[in-house]
């Protein structure tokens, strides 16, 4: 089955610069952090700041545009940061960006060096068909909260990534639910790319095409569709 996520009419309402792509892959192998992977983390924060040139990641007029929507559905940017900003300020730092699984790595790094939220989500894991939408305030988010499993509910208006059993997604791409997160079991995976006007849709449809091939790299045999942006 193709992968085929939906956006609403009411986030459309709420920030109709939005677009995204997505890039479905199967027969992924995925592993451990690699040298080769950690590499690529490295040299991304080295793109991040040629591209910054000085500037705080907040201050690029994409990450501004991004701030702004954060403002409009309730949310405070500076506190629940769009992911990109996140990674982008923590790749700055001396202790620069988290190293998690391969595919991960991967994906965090067309992120950072390019500055576009991206997300990854097993397949395997998704109920249903998965939607960009204002939350009820009574959707399920299942987390971890001192070592337990908890659930949590988004704020009434609030944007989240949703599939039949739940949010999978909160504050837009603020923070994933560990459900659907991409694990070294995973070999079924969608990745989405997310961009907000003023940032034109072929820089978007650039970073899609960096991660294809990035998975193709690291996955030989892999089945990589790369969709048309939404």
């Amino acid at each position: 089955m193709t992968f085929t996520p939906t956006v609403s009419d009411e986030v459309r309402a709420l920030a109709p610069g939005f677009t995204h792509v997505a890039v479905e892959a199967h027969d992924l192998v995925n592993a451990p952090t690699t040298e080769a992977s950690s590499a690529l983390l490295d040299d991304a924060a080295r793109r991040l700041a040629a591209r910054l040139g000085g500037r705080a990641p907040h201050e690029d007029p994409h990450m501004a545009a991004w701030r702004e929507v954060y403002t409009r559905f309730g949310s405070k940017p500076s506190r629940t940061r769009n992911s990109a900003e996140a990674l982008a300020r923590r790749a700055l730092t001396e202790a620069g960006l988290p190293r998690i699984n391969l595919l991960v790595d991967l994906y965090n790094a067309v992120s950072v060096a390019r500055l576009i939220p991206v997300g990854g989500e097993d397949l395997d894991r998704i109920r249903g068909a998965m939607r960009l939408v204002r939350a009820t305030g009574e959707e399920d988010f299942v987390t971890v909260s001192g070592g337990e499993e908890t659930v949590e509910h988004p704020d009434a208006g609030e944007v989240v990534w949703r599939d039949d059993a739940g949010v999978t997604c909160r504050r837009w791409n603020w923070r994933q639910g560990p459900r659907t997160r991409l694990t070294e079991g995973t070999a079924a995976g969608v990745f989405l790319l997310e961009g907000m006007a003023p940032m034109p849709v072929a820089d978007l449809e650039a970073a899609a095409g960096e991660l294809a091939e990035l998975l193709e790299k690291f996955s030989p045999g892999a089945r990589i569709t790369v969709h048309p942006p939404v």
